[in-house]
């Protein structure tokens, strides 16, 4: 089994989706279904390992004596329609643009992933220690989803009738680079509560590393997880939302985005490894109240303060939304002080998603 066998593989698309898709018996979407039951033959295997044995705690990486530090170091290859990793490489630093969107969309999806942890966090690549970036495009054929798998990124180009390739989405390639700086920091175990906390720090990231790419303050940003992703036949603007957890698609085809934004919608299932892509919606909503009480640049506040949570050493593999928000609070006073705007705003977040319990009161020091 390789190194890649033996960590968690993270896919944007969630299985509930495709395997609705799957089961589509309308002509008109014969093309979709046959992609969606194909890629959900594809990752099947890995859900399965990925349910039964939690990763290993992840080393740092040593850096090579050449790369500075910040240094960005990535590279993007070609799978060619096949399901063999990496594929030939098509862009490096030695290597310009390409005549492919997708091959360019990802470097430079890697590029602006690389730009937030470095330059809004001092966080040098996905492991801390330059790590290079590397990706690959154009994954199987007609294959719905992108994933980290321990070691790249992999994007498939979509079936054309519900999904299109999924490079088009900068918040898709900072959501999966994401998993990989969690493998590195916290590993967080993909199951349960805990599951859904590694996918909600994914958008949370993805989210933050287009706002940051655009110049977008609070205000601006659409708070979207996958916009593009969707073609012109769905009725959705996106995956997720940040902003309202529900409410990303309502489609005759897809239904209507299930995602819970508050712990009274809870949802207990076995199926997405204990609702990891659900239950995401909560701590996703939590954050996204963070960021608007705080406004200005979500980045430097509320992303300041999940990022310090991440990457404390404090978190348990298997924290639940009750811990987390703990440990948030926490990062958020020793950031910023205890009664600081900050440490209300964190307070004042959790309480509106229904996990303010324990958190305390805040008394403003303004």
């Amino acid at each position: 089994m390789s190194s890649r066998e033996h960590v968690t593989r993270c896919a944007i698309v969630p299985p509930y989706l495709l395997v609705r898709l799957a089961r589509l018996d309308d002509p008109h979407y014969a093309g979709a279904a046959d992609a969606a039951r194909h890629s959900l033959l594809r990752d099947a295997p890995l859900r399965e390992r990925r349910s039964t044995v939690h990763p290993p705690t992840v080393r740092p990486t040593a850096r090579g004596t050449s790369s500075a530090s910040g240094e960005l170091d990535r590279a993007v290859s070609d799978a060619g329609g096949l399901e063999r990793l990496p594929g030939r490489l098509v862009r490096s630093k030695l290597q310009a643009a390409v005549g492919d969107v997708a091959v360019n969309e990802a470097w430079d999806g890697l590029g602006h992933t690389h730009a937030l942890f470095w330059s809004r966090f001092g966080h040098d690549s996905i492991d801390g220690h330059g790590l290079p970036l590397e990706a690959s495009v154009h994954y199987g054929r007609d294959y719905d989803n992108a994933f980290w798998d321990g070691e790249r990124m992999v994007f498939g180009d979509g079936d054309g009738q519900v999904f299109n390739r999924f490079t088009a989405s900068l918040t898709v390639i900072g959501h999966e680079l994401t998993h990989g700086v969690t493998q590195f920091s916290a590993n967080l175990a993909y199951e349960g509560q805990s599951g859904a906390l590694n996918e909600s720090v994914s958008d949370v990231f993805g989210s933050l590393v287009e706002q940051s790419a655009l110049g977008q303050s609070v205000a601006e940003a659409s708070w979207l997880i996958g916009a593009g992703l969707f073609t012109e036949q769905v009725q959705g603007a996106a995956l997720r939302s940040l902003k309202a957890p529900g409410t990303a698609y309502n489609d005759d085809v897809l239904g209507m985005d299930p995602q819970p934004s508050e712990m009274s919608g809870f949802v207990d299932s076995e199926d997405d490894n204990g609702g990891v892509h659900l239950n995401s919606g909560i701590p996703n909503r939590a954050f996204y109240l963070v960021a608007a009480e705080l406004g200005g640049n979500a980045w430097e506040g509320a992303g300041q303060i999940w990022y310090d949570t991440l990457t404390s050493g404090t978190l348990r593999p298997h924290v639940d939304f009750a811990g987390f928000a703990r440990a948030t609070v926490t990062a958020a006073t020793r950031r910023f002080g205890p009664g600081s705007r900050e440490h209300a705003a964190v307070v004042a977040g959790w309480s509106g998603v229904g996990l303010g319990k324990g958190l305390g009161g805040v008394t403003s020091r303004a």
